[in-house]
Order: C-alpha cells, then structure tokens, then sequence
C-alpha cells in the first residue's frame, strides 16, 4: 500500500507541474497581450489628440488590433492545454504564436469562445477597409518619425516587455 502512495505521488508530481508551467507561460502570453494593447490605446490616443478627425478610424483601428490580440490570446491558453507544439515558447513572447489566415479561418469553424474569436478576426480581415484607413496609417507613420511625441508610450511599453521577458516559467 505504501509502495502504492509513493508511485502515485511521483507520477501525479509531473502533471501538476505541467499545469503550473501551462500557467506560467499564459500569465506570461497575457502580459505581453496587455501591453501590446496597450501600447495601441497609446499610440490611437496620441494620434486622435493631434488628428480628431480621424477618431472613428482610430476606434475601428483600435477595435481590429483587440480582435486579433484577443484572438491570439485564446489561442495560446488553448493551445498550451491541447497542443503545445503550436507555442513557440523558446522564441521571444512576441514571437510564440504564428497563425496564418489559413489557420484563423479553420478555427473559426468551431463553435466554442476561441471559434468566436476567431470568426470575428476573421471577419475583419475580409471586409474593405475603413475609408479614412490610409490617413491613419500616415498620421502612425508621422507618429512614430517623432521619438520625442511618443516617448512616454514607449517607455511605457519597453518597461512591460522588459518585465515579461524576465518572467522565467519552470
């Protein structure tokens, strides 16, 4: 009987371990999300305060960038759990997940919460862009010649991938 104990004891250990890695790293995927997102409210924001005509296209912008993070923030907690092949877990957090429109599109088929994400990623990747799409991505791309006009946003979001890259998952 004591025999028994010990092997079950020894042989329960990897598992939890297992899951308390799987934690770990998404904790870690959902940091870099956070700040990811973040650093998109920042840089809409900044861009709106010079620019209030491009507001609507800046929240479209802004909603599109949320749907992908969330997408690929659901795919990582899933794929952890049933596939961890598909996380990238030795390159850098930016780098874990690579999913091509060919694989959005077959997740979207499911009818779970990922699926869900993933129609509406989907979705957005399929419709015409907004009209005023390309005054946005010039007023970023003006944004972002400036290091002086988002330097708080930067410092910002280096800071949390510094953090997130220090995050050491066993």
């Amino acid at each position: 009987m004591k025999r028994l104990m010990v092997t079950l004891l020894f042989t329960s250990l990897p598992l939890s371990a297992f899951a308390a890695d799987n934690s770990c790293l998404a904790g870690k995927y959902d940091a870099y999300i956070d700040a990811s997102l973040n650093w998109y409210q920042d840089l809409t924001t900044l861009t709106t305060s010079q620019y209030p005509e491009l507001e609507g296209v800046s929240t479209w912008f802004l909603q599109g960038r949320k749907h992908h993070f969330e997408l690929s923030r659901a795919a990582v907690h899933y794929y952890l759990e049933h596939d961890p092949s598909k996380v990238a877990i030795e390159q850098s957090v930016e780098g874990w997940l690579k999913l091509e429109q060919s694989d959005i599109k077959a997740l979207a088929k499911r009818d779970d919460q990922l699926g869900q994400l993933a129609k509406v990623t989907y979705n957005d990747r399929q419709t015409p862009p907004h009209e005023k799409n390309y005054e946005l991505r010039s007023a970023l791309a003006e944004l972002l010649s400036h290091p002086n006009k988002i330097d708080q946003a930067l410092q910002t979001y280096n800071q949390s991938i510094s953090q997130i890259s220090q995050t050491e998952c066993q």
